[in-house]
C-alpha cells in the first residue's frame, strides 16, 4: 500500500527548520523529525502533498541561492566575498602578460590623446595595467579588502561591476580635466570606486528613522578620511582616485535603494555577464 506520508530529507536541523517555515507559509502540514535509523532531519508530509511541498522548496531555494564563498564576518551581518581574490588574481595575469609583451602596456594604457580620438576602450583597458610589481601590490591587497566587503555588500556580480563602472569613470573624469598629453595605468580608481560604495551603503536609511543622516554621514566622512589616507599619497592619479571614490558614492546611492540585490543570482549572474563584457570586448579592440 501506498504510505500515507512522504519523508524529504534535510542536510541539517537548521535546514529542516528553513523548510518547514516555507511550508508554513504556504499551508502544508507536516512534521519536522529525525529519523532513528540515519540520524539525519526529515520533513514528513502527507502523500498527496508531497509534489507541492518540493514546489515550494525548490523555489524557495532559488530565491535566496548564496554564492558558497559568501562568509559572514561578523553578528552585525556583515559579509565578506573571497571572489574578490579571483580580481586581484587577473590583475596578476595582466602584468605578467605586459611585462612579456611590451605592446601590450602600450595598447591598453590610458593614453588622453587617443581617447580623445575614438579609442574609448582605454578607458577600461588601463585598470587591468600596472607600472611595477609595487604599484600591483598595493592595488591587488586594497582591492581585495574592499571588493570583497563590496561584493559582500552588494552581491558577487553587481559589486564588482559596480566598482569596476566607477573605476572607469573615475578614468573618464580624470582625461576630461587633466591637460593633454597625460598617460596613466591602475586599478586604483576602481579601488577607490569600491570605497565609495561602501561609504554610501547606510543611504537606505534616508528618512526612515531620525538617526539615519547621521549613520550616513559617519560612513560618508570614514569613506573620505581612508580616501585622504589611501588615494592622496605623492606620485598617485589623485584625478582618478577621486573620480572613483565619488563614482562609487553615485552609483552606491543608487543601488541602496533596490532592495536585496546581494540575494538575486539572475541580477549578479547578468551583472557578471556584463563585467566580462567589459573586460573582453575593450581588450579585444585594444589588440586589434
Amino acid at each position: 500500500m501506498e504510505p500515507t506520508t512522504v519523508s524529504i530529507p534535510a542536510r541539517s536541523r537548521r535546514q529542516a527548520l528553513d523548510w518547514s517555515l516555507v511550508l508554513l507559509s504556504q499551508g502544508i502540514e507536516h512534521v519536522v523529525d529525525r529519523s532513528e535509523e540515519t540520524s539525519s532531519w526529515e520533513l514528513r508530509v502527507a502523500a498527496e502533498d508531497n509534489q507541492n511541498a518540493l514546489d515550494a522548496i525548490r523555489l524557495y531555494q532559488i530565491e535566496n541561492r548564496h554564492w558558497p564563498w559568501r562568509q559572514r564576518l561578523s553578528k552585525h551581518g556583515v559579509l565578506f566575498d573571497w571572489a574578490s581574490v579571483s580580481w586581484a588574481l587577473l590583475l596578476c595575469v595582466f602584468f605578467w602578460i605586459s611585462n612579456a609583451q611590451a605592446a601590450f602596456e602600450s595598447a591598453g594604457e590610458l593614453d588622453a590623446t587617443a581617447v580623445a580620438h575614438g579609442q574609448w576602450w582605454r578607458l577600461f583597458t588601463a585598470i587591468w595595467l600596472h607600472a611595477d610589481l609595487s604599484h600591483l601590490a598595493s592595488n591587488a591587497v586594497f582591492g581585495v579588502v574592499f571588493l570583497g566587503l563590496t561584493m559582500g555588500r552588494y552581491g558577487t556580480g553587481v559589486g564588482l561591476l559596480a566598482a569596476y563602472l566607477a573605476g572607469a569613470c573615475g578614468n573618464l573624469f580624470a582625461w576630461f580635466i587633466a591637460p593633454q598629453p597625460r598617460f596613466s595605468l591602475g586599478a586604483s580608481g576602481m579601488v577607490m570606486g569600491a570605497l565609495g560604495l561602501l561609504a554610501i551603503q547606510s543611504f537606505v536609511l534616508w528618512r526612515r528613522s531620525p538617526t539615519a543622516r547621521k549613520y550616513i554621514l559617519s560612513g560618508i566622512v570614514g569613506g573620505v578620511m581612508l580616501f585622504l589616507l589611501l588615494g592622496v599619497s605623492p606620485g598617485s592619479d589623485l584625478l582618478a582616485h577621486a573620480g572613483g571614490f565619488v563614482s562609487g558614492l553615485l552609483v552606491g546611492a543608487i543601488l541602496t535603494r533596490l532592495p536585496n540585490l546581494a540575494d538575486k543570482t539572475a541580477i549578479n549572474m547578468l551583472s557578471g555577464v556584463g563585467f566580462t563584457t567589459l573586460v573582453v570586448w575593450p581588450w579585444w579592440r585594444a589588440l586589434r
